[in-house]
């Protein structure tokens, strides 16, 4: 999972170069009619706003119960426009702007970014403690470097019995 952001547009490749056994974008699989049937991608991208994981987890649950997911990553990249802004700051702003109080919609440790190590701890540790996600996942925070291109593993939640 990552941010919308089109800078961040090669993180999936990034992402399945990273594991070494992950497929990105993968190939169409054809019926012999010619009906697409599947894929042959094992990365599947999954983009939301400052790639938070409160914002994804319906859809981790959903990929997992579907596809058997066994691998979620979370990643947050350089220079990401949810690090320009504080929880503090936005719901000012919005009640400023849209005369809105949003202060208690979200949980504020997951609006914005300050330390990409620390959101990335909680974004794994919100994940791993949800009751959609299975307990036999294997979690990982990565950093995402928009100019080179590198990923750099700072979280890893991993169960025994899968290391």
């Amino acid at each position: 999972m990552h941010c919308f952001d089109p800078r961040a547009a090669g993180v999936a490749q990034a992402v399945a170069d990273h594991f070494g056994d992950e497929v990105y974008p993968g190939e169409l699989l054809l019926s012999e009619t010619g009906r697409k049937i599947g894929s042959t991608a094992t990365v599947f991208a999954l983009i939301v706003g400052g790639g938070r994981a409160a914002d994804a987890l319906r859809s981790i649950t959903v990929s997992q119960h579907i596809f058997g997911v066994e691998r979620v990553v979370v990643v947050h990249y350089s220079f990401c426009g949810a690090t320009s802004f504080t929880a503090e700051g936005i719901t000012s702003a919005w009640k400023e702007e849209q005369h809105s109080d949003i202060s208690s919609l979200y949980d504020w440790d997951g609006i914005s970014i300050t330390d990409f190590e620390k959101s990335l701890n909680y974004d794994v540790s919100l994940i791993r403690n949800s009751l959609g996600i299975p307990k036999h996942l294997e979690i990982y925070g990565l950093f995402y470097d928009i100019d080179s291109g590198q990923l750099s593993e700072l979280v890893r939640d991993v169960p025994s019995e899968a290391a």
